[in-house]
């Protein structure tokens, strides 16, 4: 079985285990945090992590023989199960810190109850976190990845050297990207299941390259950074409509008519938001700019002859 140690370019298997092996110590070092509820941002954190988890495992499977245990079922129930929470902390400081100094102080007033709503649904939803964080499946979950990490074992791809097989880790990520219906979504008042759908497609796109990013060059950073644009767009965007709804159905007489500054407001962020994406989509979709992601990755795949072994220790980002 290939290692990080042995004297040779370093393997699919052991590139994909130093990866596995920081999501994994992320995870168990962000436990205690989340549980002390003391601060919303390792539960972020640890959302990210699963999420990256996810990706890499699915991403490098075909090179690895894991544990039944760690399944990616039971890794997208915890993601959602964490969720909730983390959704209600950005929805309610959205409102708080950055759309309510803008309203009316009859309004501000007005929103003190659907600000007291939101916290109740967050302690419950963070009930369902502290459930699923103790739960047997999860803590078996992060043990046998544990205890696999200290013997990993690979298939024979796994085991070949990773230099070889950069282009076939990266292409499968955008395989079928700029086909996906989302992009042809000229209004906010079309299909928007299809938008979110394609920002997360976006996410799971930009963190499989970024899982590469120690072997690949300029080309695909500059590339990474631009599908990180499109999706934060995407999900601010998101985060606003998600917001308004939740507002409406807090008021018997509906958002426009009970908080009209508000409800102008929220639409106006929004078109922001969507006109910043339809300038960015339409530039990304013309046929010059897609052939250069698919060349980004084949030039770089050509130059990846060199023998001496990519450096493991890359940073990831960490949204």
């Amino acid at each position: 079985m290939a290692s990080p140690h042995d004297d040779h370019p370093f393997s699919n298997g052991a590139f994909a285990v130093d990866l596995i092996g920081r999501f994994t110590h992320k995870l168990a070092s962000l436990q205690g945090p989340v549980l002390a509820d003391n601060d919303p941002e390792p539960l972020h954190q640890m959302r990210v992590a699963l999420r990256r988890l996810r990706t890499c495992l699915h991403q490098f499977g075909p090179a690895l023989q894991l544990p039944k245990a760690v399944a990616d079922p039971r890794l997208a129930k915890t993601v959602r199960r964490l969720g909730l929470a983390r959704d209600l902390d950005v929805l309610r400081d959205r409102l708080e810190k950055d759309l309510m100094p803008e309203l009316p102080e009859a309004e501000q007033r007005a929103l003190k109850p659907v600000l007291k709503q939101l916290r109740r649904e967050r302690a419950l939803a963070y009930e369902q976190v502290v459930t699923t964080l103790q739960s047997s499946g999860y803590l078996k979950l992060l043990s046998q990845l544990q205890g696999w990490l200290r013997h990993p074992e690979f298939t024979r791809l796994g085991e070949l050297p990773l230099v070889a097989w950069t282009l076939e880790w990266q292409a499968p990520l955008i395989a079928g990207l700029f086909q996906h219906p989302g992009w042809f979504i000229l209004k906010q008042e079309g299909d928007m299941e299809r938008v979110h759908d394609l920002r997360k497609r976006l996410k799971t796109a930009r963190y499989g390259l970024e899982n590469l990013g120690a072997v690949t060059g300029s080309r695909c950073r500059q590339w990474v950074a631009e599908l990180r644009e499109l999706q934060e767009l995407l999900g601010e965007l998101n985060d606003l409509h998600v917001l308004e709804r939740a507002i409406d159905d807090q008021l018997p007489a509906g958002l426009a008519r009970s908080l009209p500054a508000l409800e102008a407001l929220l639409r106006r962020r929004a078109q922001g938001c969507w006109d910043q994406w339809r300038q960015r989509a339409d530039g990304l979709i013309l046929p010059e700019r897609r052939r250069s992601l698919s060349m980004a990755l084949w030039l770089e795949r050509r130059s990846d002859s060199h023998p001496e072994a990519p450096p493991l220790a890359l940073a990831l980002p960490s949204s």
